[in-house]
């Protein structure tokens, strides 16, 4: 048996913040406004995997009204989210992503977040796709008020 889940997240820009984009830190002059790290790409990723296993959002299993989550390593949390759909006999087969962000540029830092984004789901990077678009300065990600990503996940069981 296969099922796919779809991720989805957006963090807002701003001033005094670290940007963190699939576990990476960017040099950057804002970063990402959330409780956690902000770090969207591994929030849309966390929920494409739960997703795919009805198992509700990111803010079910680590809610933002919780202390403990405050400036959480999001890639620590994806772990844990792999650790849940591993207990429950599925693996990945593949997760593709896509970050939104006029600014700043991330090819070169692409390889690094599969790297990140594979150790974390304990699987081969060639199963990791990241990708980065702009908007053209169109929307709120490119009128750089906030960065997005969308992520799919592709999972199957173990029998």
């Amino acid at each position: 048996m296969i099922r796919i889940g779809h991720g989805y997240d957006v963090h807002k820009l701003v001033e005094d913040r670290k940007l963190i984009i699939g576990g990476v830190e960017i040099p950057h002059d804002m970063g990402l406004l959330g409780h956690s790290d902000a770090d969207v790409l591994t929030h849309a990723v966390m929920d494409a995997l739960l997703g795919a296993l009805a198992l509700g959002d990111i803010g079910k299993h680590f809610p933002d009204n919780d202390p403990e989550y405050s400036g959480a390593d999001s890639i620590m949390l994806l772990k844990r989210v792999f650790t849940i759909i591993n207990e429950k006999g599925w693996k990945i087969n593949n997760i593709d992503a896509t970050v939104i962000a006029q600014k700043p540029k991330l090819a070169s830092y692409i390889e690094q977040m599969r790297r990140n984004i594979a150790n974390a789901c304990n699987c081969d990077i060639s199963q990791i796709s990241v990708k980065a678009t702009t908007e053209e300065k169109l929307g709120f990600t490119g009128q750089l008020l906030g960065i997005s990503a969308h992520a799919v996940a592709l999972l199957s069981d173990d029998k």
